[in-house]
């Protein structure tokens, strides 16, 4: 399994909800961080229906703080909500549209995904935002960098990033992230209203065993810890 390339400055982090980053991402965009990378997150929905019991409309701006905090805790300080609704995201030119926006307005050089296949592993659905997000979002690079897809983005200049980086089952390369296991818990201990409806186990508890789940090391690469990645190349 190769590295990650790093020889890039800027990163965009585009998911579904508040906490995917935080999954096992937010190890590597640590990692990033402390190499001086700017690293920005887009996140489609607010996540306003995934806490049971909790109405949406006191969820969303809860869980858009939780993530505000777990951004801050990998070195993240610019993250935007597109509010999209969570649970019902389309897979469509208008998602793909707004991706292509922020991907234009951001200019990242590696645009980072979530899992869009339809199985985490045989027999584990993927859910349908996470599908509807990966999918948009990879075909959101290529219409950013063509100046007649979506006409109506010509207030920003044309924009083509040169990989995509898809976290997922599937990974073909990874990134060593060893020495940000830490920053990574805590990025995600961030979200302890969401991980309390969960699970009855303290949180951070929750958080430590998430992360070493998502950070295991990886056959054929030399870390202790890693997370991996499918790497898309574009022309960028």
């Amino acid at each position: 399994m190769e590295q990650l390339p790093e020889d890039w400055q800027r990163g965009l982090v585009i998911v579904a909800h508040p906490d995917d980053i935080e999954y096992g991402a937010a190890a590597a965009v640590a990692r990033w961080t402390k190499q001086g990378k700017d690293i920005r997150y887009a996140l489609v929905t607010s996540g306003e229906a995934g806490i049971a019991g909790l109405p949406p409309a006191q969820a969303g701006p809860l869980r858009e703080a939780e993530e505000i905090a777990a951004a801050e805790a990998v070195g993240v300080r610019e993250v935007e909500f597109l509010g999209h609704p969570d649970g019902r995201v389309q897979e469509g030119l208008a998602l793909r549209r707004d991706l292509a926006r922020v991907i234009r307005r951001h200019r990242p050089d590696l645009v980072v995904l979530f899992n869009f296949a339809d199985t985490w592993a045989p027999g584990y659905a993927n859910s349908a935002d996470h599908r509807a997000v990966g999918r948009a979002g990879l075909d959101a690079i290529s219409d950013a960098g063509n100046e007649w897809i979506f006409e109506d983005l010509a207030d920003l200049p044309i924009w083509s990033p040169r990989w995509a980086a898809v976290m997922g089952p599937s990974a073909t390369h990874a990134v060593d992230v060893t020495e940000t296991i830490d920053a990574a818990v805590e990025s995600l201990v961030a979200h302890a209203r969401y991980l309390a409806a969960l699970s009855d186990e303290p949180v951070e508890a929750q958080a430590r065993a998430i992360v070493d789940r998502a950070t295991a090391p990886r056959d054929g690469f030399p870390a202790e810890r890693a997370v991996g990645f499918e790497l898309y190349y574009f022309a960028g």
